[in-house]
């Protein structure tokens, strides 16, 4: 190859980045694919009863007490816009790149490939932990059904073992639900979108009845000496970060986009029309119990049951109760759907074992994934007391989030105009199985991976050099677009950096007020920088063809990928110093298996780098 760099080295395989069709949708190489039988109905159905938990009918008492007061309504609002940024940031590219692994799968494309690994372990870790957790909060509600915890069966009922709480309820829950998803993905749709309904019936149920008793007695939890903002705005911000969490759920739709019928058509729909009816049921159901009780007065652990109880209505507990069942149900299911996709997308890009990427030739979902990670949660669940984890499960989601916000920057000012041909399929470039010689250059600092042009390719212009054959008419054209991309990349760089720095400043409570000014000061200089650069340059006019197009496109671009950016990374640094510390062993593991075998077992380890021009329309399809 005329001594072509092939990212071999650790640096190179850092950054390297896979094809946009580098996924089961070609189906190539006898590879088994998954089944295409998702609608927009049935993404609407896992969208919502992902996102939609048992915190709904918890935190509202929470979050309302300590926080916003009557406000709440308000926090819910604020907390769905700015869930739905990062919604519109998934939407486009879950049309532009519709495979299993979600934000993974966006991140290998578009950013590299240490990121995309990084992103991908962090979501392992939460589907697991979040799994094990929501399936242990469901026993204790099903207490109800018995007359008492007490009083439920031996055989389900949690056993205290060498000071271990063993929860058997749990682990036949999850266990259930696994084998519910190797039927397959229609069938557990289906069974989803049940769960679903009850619990949106239970929702409905509070907001219509206790509307009533609200007009009843006019509205009283409103008319509070302290007014609508008790804890003032600070109060009300704070409040809407807590609930920010109650929409995360959305994504797991993105995660199904390999199985959706039209991807570019219901794959929006689909995250829109989820979080769009999370957010009104959010709000009306929380504008209802806070007008229903005053604030101060709502109980912290059951405040619907409560206020209904309050009213004489003590049997709205056993409706509240199956809601909240229905609701964790749902949520379980939503937990374990996406986590053998994710195994299964790594699995194929050979930064996994094998055994993840096998798919079922009669169901067609990953029957392997799903059994192993079944089992893994299963375990947890009956064993462990999961709930001190819980705020690890948080990480996974807002570096997925973050991801995607900058996957969209990179794919509309530098999308990647190369594309990478591994040795089983060099045969198909007419240029590179020629023989022909090459202008071998060094890796572009914006691109971050080899780039390989033949003599005569007159669309590339590398460090300010004429390439061979290259018109003078042409030249001019070709570098300003190469500085054009140069500026975008040292953007999007300033802008992460900027929102990192802003966000620490923002938190570092610990740090005299000057110095937090001053940090912040700084972050925010090279944070507008960036925004404003990004805002005065051109669009790479590659991103109308790169990858499937005609779909939906992210608005105000890039102000709104901008905006998720420090909205995500400022979240991310107040999860606190216990969760991240947690957070850093399972990463630091990752990082080993990456560097003992993903690296090197990569699908991309031995690939060269060409100009999407020298790829045939075999090797593209």
């Amino acid at each position: 190859m005329g001594g072509g760099k092939r990212g071999v080295s650790v640096g190179g395989g850092l950054m390297r980045r896979k094809r946009v069709d580098d996924s089961g949708e070609s189906g190539g190489g006898g590879q088994r694919r998954l089944a295409k039988t998702l609608s927009a109905l049935d993404l609407l159905a896992i969208g919502v009863g992902s996102t939609i938990g048992a915190g709904a009918y918890i935190l509202v008492g929470t979050v309302a007490r300590e926080l916003t007061g009557p406000a709440l309504t308000i926090g819910f609002l604020i907390a769905g816009v700015a869930s739905a940024l990062s919604a519109f940031c998934y939407a486009e590219l879950a049309c532009r790149c519709p495979s299993a692994g979600s934000a993974y799968h966006y991140s290998y494309i578009c950013i590299g490939e240490s990121v995309a690994w990084l992103v991908g372990w962090a979501l392992i870790l939460e589907y697991t932990i979040g799994g094990a957790a929501i399936a242990r909060g469901i026993s204790p509600n099903l207490g109800i059904y018995f007359g008492g915890e007490d009083k439920v069966p031996a055989v389900l009922a949690r056993q205290t073992v060498y000071g271990v709480v063993l929860d058997p309820c749990a682990a036949v829950l999850v266990l259930s639900v696994t084998v519910l998803l190797c039927i397959g993905i229609k069938e557990s749709s289906l069974v989803q979108a049940l769960v679903t309904s009850m619990n949106v019936s239970a929702m409905v149920f509070v907001v219509i009845a206790g509307g009533y008793l609200a007009c009843m007695t006019g509205w009283r939890g409103y008319h509070v000496s302290s007014g609508y903002f008790p804890y003032g705005f600070n109060g009300m911000l704070a409040g809407a970060a807590t609930v920010f969490f109650s929409y995360i759920g959305f994504d797991v739709v993105a995660g199904t986009a390999e199985e959706v019928k039209q991807p570019q058509r219901d794959l929006p729909l689909g995250i829109g029309l989820s979080l769009s009816l999370c957010c009104i049921l959010y709000m009306l159901m929380s504008s209802i119990i806070v007008g229903l009780v005053p604030y101060d007065e709502l109980d912290k652990d059951t405040p619907i049951s409560s206020a209904f109880a309050g009213y004489g209505m003590e049997w709205a507990v056993y409706v509240v109760t199956t809601g909240a069942v229905m609701a964790l149900c749902a949520s379980l299911m939503g937990s374990l759907l996406p986590q053998p996709r994710m195994l299964m997308a790594m699995a194929r890009d050979g930064l996994l074992p094998s055994f993840f990427s096998d798919i079922h030739k009669h169901t067609h979902v990953p029957v392997k994934s799903t059994v192993a990670t079944g089992v893994l949660a299963a375990v947890l669940a009956f064993s462990m007391d999961v709930s001190q984890l819980a705020g690890m499960v948080s990480v996974g989601t807002l570096l997925a989030f973050t991801a995607v916000a900058v996957s969209v920057l990179i794919l509309r000012y530098v999308p990647p105009d190369e594309v990478p041909v591994p040795p089983s399929t060099r045969g198909l470039v007419p240029s590179v199985s020629s023989g022909s010689k090459y202008n071998v250059h060094p890796t572009m600092e914006d691109d971050k991976v080899p780039l390989i042009l033949s003599e005569g390719d007159s669309r590339y212009f590398v460090e300010g050099k004429h390439l061979a054959g290259t018109s003078t008419e042409v030249q001019p054209t070709l570098d300003k677009d190469w500085r054009r991309r140069k500026v975008a990349v040292w953007s999007i760089w300033f802008v992460c950096i900027g929102a990192f720095v802003l966000a620490s400043g923002t938190s570092a409570e610990y740090l005299p007020s000057y110095a937090r000014i001053a940090i912040c000061g700084l972050g925010g200089v090279v944070l507008l920088l960036g925004s404003v650069i990004l805002s005065c340059i051109d669009q790479d006019v590659g991103r109308h063809s790169f990858g499937h197009t005609g779909g939906f496109m992210c608005p105000f671009v890039p102000l709104l990928p901008l905006t998720c950016i420090l909205i995500n990374v400022y979240l991310l640094i107040n999860l606190g110093v216990s969760a991240w510390l947690r957070v850093s062993i399972w990463l630091l593991i990752g990082a080993m298996v990456y560097l003992f075998y993903g690296r090197s077992h990569s699908c991309l380890f031995d690939a060269v780098y060409v100009p999407r021009t020298h790829v045939t329309e075999d090797l593209r399809a």
